[in-house]
């Protein structure tokens, strides 16, 4: 058994309920057939890490509908990208799932309403960075994939700033060092400096411990791109 079914048979929390509870209704049967547990599925705990990976998945099927088609090339890439970040036997379980859940009606707002109540914002943005990664797997951001991104962003509750921050690690565009920081170009070096340890600390993996180890080491994605950023401005500036 991969990780993604002990995560969901482990216990949805409040993702067991509303809108993300509808939809997973579809997913946890096949879930108890693998691993006959039902007892904690329905449990109203805080945020649990089955509850993280259901909105995940949903999600990723969001965007990946964007375009009102799914190409197994697209497939191929989001279980790709579960490989590298929860191994094979993961990403097989989560592309399963993800097919499930792709079949099936994505009330958008209302499950981005429902994450927003419930998880606190560094999950969320954690989130939000998978989302980037998953549309970006083929190399590039469609532009269909972005607006539903930016409406998720929106909905969750994620300001432009940390939205833009985030979307700077996956798109390179003029800037996108500075971005990633959330400063001006025009910022001195003691405020970039300061914007550093902000974003240093705003990104820094401990801030999702509580979602699982393995979702802890994805976040470490994000706390090297701050890093990156902040040595790419070091370079320009000559700091030391």
């Amino acid at each position: 058994m991969g990780k993604f079914t002990k995560w969901i048979a482990g216990g949805l929390g409040w993702a067991f309920l509303g809108p993300l509870g509808g939809i997973a209704g579809f997913v946890i049967g096949s879930v108890i057939d693998e691993t006959n547990t039902t007892k904690s599925l329905g449990s109203k705990s805080s945020t649990t890490t089955g509850g993280y990976a259901m909105s995940l998945l949903v999600l990723v099927a969001a965007v990946m509908k964007a375009d009102n088609k799914v190409m197994r090339s697209e497939l191929n890439y989001v279980k790709q990208y579960f490989i590298k970040t929860f191994g094979y036997d993961s990403a097989q379980e989560a592309v399963k799932m993800l097919k499930d859940i792709l079949n099936q009606d994505i009330p958008l707002y209302q499950v981005c309403d429902q994450i927003r109540s419930n998880l606190d914002y560094s999950s969320r943005l954690q989130l939000l960075h998978f989302l980037f990664g998953v549309a970006s797997a083929d190399g590039r951001v469609h532009e269909r994939e972005l607006d539903v991104i930016e409406v998720i962003a929106g909905r969750m509750g994620i300001s432009q700033k940390d939205k833009n921050s985030i979307k700077s690690m996956f798109i390179e565009e003029t800037g996108y060092a500075y971005k990633i920081l959330e400063v001006d170009p025009s910022a001195s070096n003691e405020e970039v400096k300061k914007a550093y340890r902000k974003m240093a600390n705003k990104y820094h993996p401990d801030k999702v411990s509580h979602l699982g180890e393995d979702f802890q080491k994805a976040a470490n994605q994000k706390f090297q791109k701050v890093n990156e950023a902040y040595e790419k401005i070091k370079k320009e500036r000559n700091l030391n």
